[in-house]
């Protein structure tokens, strides 16, 4: 592939995340030649989404450190000149750290899934309670096989489309936990296996006022791996906002469905509730009583043009927005579901923070549902990937396994002119755009980084069931002491075609504090049940059984200025990677505020020409109606 690349570009863009992807589609737009790299295998980088087996894949990337170099079949420095220097990239990719994975469902072997069931071959492994074993980097061991059902050596792929729907089996004999953790290059398996050890514990019988759980086993979860696009970031996309204005207006949209977020959770008391969002579900409510909905009405009418009301906020800018929630003579039940379900901010954001975000809420209530949120089908990973295909459209190159070794710089104007890739082949363009990930540490060594606790989870039941098992949720779990940070939940049914039948997907996310697992775990533990408890606990049996978790740490390089990072040419402009946020604003306005300094003036994604306003070049072309050459030749004598 490398060798029919052409040397000359406008802009090269190294990194298929969403703002570099909105940014090829631009350039690529506005009649610029562009070539778009990614060292990866997949379209998205950390804004990708994989199939169950892509995701195992993607895992074990990291855990053998991702090592983008070490690869290379070409020297590079025989092709720097002497007036020229080199501008190293990264080596490895370290955005992500702390991996770990627990499969709480039963593994079960049926003969659909070619497993080979090391537990039983091996009872040491099970009278000793715990393994430990490192692995070695290349290769997982037998025993490690047969405990994922899957190898991990499957190649990531692009998000998947939806197989046809398989009924699942009622089936699980054991009932096993595992645990993968990352541990620098090596990975530790634990197992604890609860057979039939205790056969005299108490059956718990069905109730038979709630209808029959499933038993979903681990091989199910595997042989049915298409049906689950599971995203590496959790972000839904607000119906006004800046995200789907582009993609209406560069009708990007076509290339992408959406479903509209159907509920709006809180968690409080130990309990989940449905929030009242709009204007008949405030007066519908049964948690509210009349005096709270009258109240809530008249603030939230407030909050809609608060600007036109300074006298109502000006003495309290410099409060937190709790603290002005307590002055409005708010209950303690209304501040709750306005803080954390309606503005959806921390309770030490500012006042005017916290009217923004309330007012942005209730724009965009009703324009495509009762909540103002909208998930893409097939997951967030679809997102670049209808942009990159935008950017093909108008005559964008892509090349994906593409590693780059170096910039190259001159000396002299200190602009850079080419990159050299792995191939040992020099591309020259005029402007570089590259994702953060990509600089080297000496580039970033100015650099504070915040992170992200995030945490995939697959359970056999909503959070808060009702009659439709259908339901798009979004809850956010208020910090348990003061100082920490509020945990948004996002929980995905079959139907958004992330995961498969009778279960659904759940994404956690907060600002890092400490590990994923430690930031996470107590959140988990207070809205589902492990799998295997469930036998045990019959008051657990209320809550949604957990099948699979996986915690992780997401680099955060959002907010970084340009001045941050060392050395950097003139012409090369870094892209984050995903932001904290829930909706994707940040990306966009990065995306169109690099395009306006790369190319002033030129309109940011404008729409497409119709396809009746395309005339073509050539002989046989049809002939002009009567008059229509008139009528060109006045327009061009005109612009003349």
């Amino acid at each position: 592939m490398a060798d029919s690349l052409p040397t000359e570009f406008d802009v090269v863009i190294i990194g298929t995340g969403l703002p570099e992807s909105i940014l090829a589609a631009a350039c690529s737009r506005s009649g610029q030649r562009v070539l778009h790299i990614d060292s990866r295998s997949y379209y998205g980088g950390n804004w990708a989404s994989f199939t169950f087996s892509g995701l195992l894949s993607w895992l074990k990337e990291y855990q053998q450190n991702s090592d983008i170099g070490d690869k290379s079949t070409a020297t590079w420095q025989d092709l720097i000149h002497e007036t020229e220097e080199a501008i190293t990239f990264h080596r490895k990719d370290e955005t992500i750290q702390h991996t770990e994975v627990f499969c709480y469902a039963s593994q079960y072997i049926d003969d659909s899934v070619e497993e080979i069931d090391a537990l039983q071959k091996n009872p040491s492994l099970v009278a000793s309670g715990t393994l430990t074993k490192p692995l070695d980097s290349a290769c997982l061991s037998e025993e490690t096989h047969s405990l994922y059902g899957v190898s991990y050596g499957m190649p990531a792929k692009d998000t998947p489309k939806n197989d046809g729907e398989i009924l699942l089996e009622v089936t699980g004999i054991e009932e096993t936990q595992v645990k993968e953790k990352y541990c620098g290059d090596k990975t530790c398996i634990h197992s604890v296996a609860c057979r039939d050890k205790d056969k005299n514990k108490p059956i718990v019988e069905d109730n038979t006022d709630e209808p029959k759980r499933n038993r979903i086993t681990y091989s199910q979860i595997v042989k049915e791996g298409r049906k689950f696009n599971i995203d590496l970031v959790s972000k839904l996309l607000y119906s006004q906002g800046l995200l789907i204005d582009l993609l209406i207006k560069s009708n990007v949209s076509r290339y992408i469905e959406f479903k509209n977020v159907t509920r709006i959770l809180t968690f409080r008391e130990g309990k989940v509730e449905q929030v009242p969002c709009s204007r008949a579900d405030v007066f519908n409510s049964k948690e509210l009583t009349m005096v709270e909905k009258r109240m809530l009405m008249k603030f939230l009418t407030f909050c809609l043009d608060y600007e036109q009301h300074p006298d109502e906020y000006q003495n309290f800018i410099q409060c937190s927005f709790s603290e002005y929630l307590k002055t409005k003579k708010l209950t303690p039940n209304l501040q709750h579901f306005v803080l954390h379900s309606i503005a959806m901010t921390e309770s030490s954001c500012t006042t005017i923070d916290g009217l923004k975000a309330t007012k942005n809420f209730l724009q965009c209530l009703g324009r495509f549902g009762n909540t103002p949120f909208l998930f893409p089908l097939y997951g967030q990973g679809e997102l670049p990937q209808c942009f990159c295909r935008m950017c093909a459209v108008f005559g964008g190159i892509y090349c994906l396994r593409h590693k780059v070794q170096c910039l190259v710089v001159d000396k002299g104007s200190g602009r850079c002119k080419a990159i050299i890739d792995h191939f040992g082949q020099r591309i020259n363009a005029k402007y570089f755009i590259v994702e953060d990930s990509y600089l080297s540490e000496e580039a970033c060594s100015n650099v504070q980084y915040k992170q992200i606790s995030r945490a995939v989870l697959i359970t056999d039941q909503s959070v808060l069931k009702t009659d439709s098992d259908q339901h798009i949720s979004i809850l956010i779990v208020p910090p348990a002491e003061p100082g920490m940070c509020a945990v948004r939940v996002t929980e995905l049914c079959s139907s958004t075609m992330t995961c498969m039948k009778d279960t659904y997907l759940v994404h956690l996310t907060c600002s890092s504090s400490k590990t994923a697992r430690e930031d996470l775990e107590s959140v988990v533990k207070k809205l589902f049940t492990p799998y295997a408890e469930t036998e045990i606990d019959k008051e657990e049996l209320t809550k949604p059984r957990l099948l699979w978790a996986l915690y992780f740490n997401m680099r955060d390089s959002s907010g970084i200025s340009r001045s941050s990072y060392s050395s950097l040419p003139s012409n090369v402009y870094v892209c984050s990677g995903p932001d904290g946020g829930l909706g994707s604003e940040h990306a966009v306005k990065q995306a169109e505020t690099l395009f306006q300094e790369i190319f002033p003036g030129e309109e940011f994604c404008p729409p497409p020409p119709n396809l009746e306003d395309i005339v073509f070049d050539g002989d046989d072309k049809q002939p002009d109606a009567p008059g229509t050459n008139n009528i060109i030749m006045a327009k061009l004598e005109s612009s003349e």
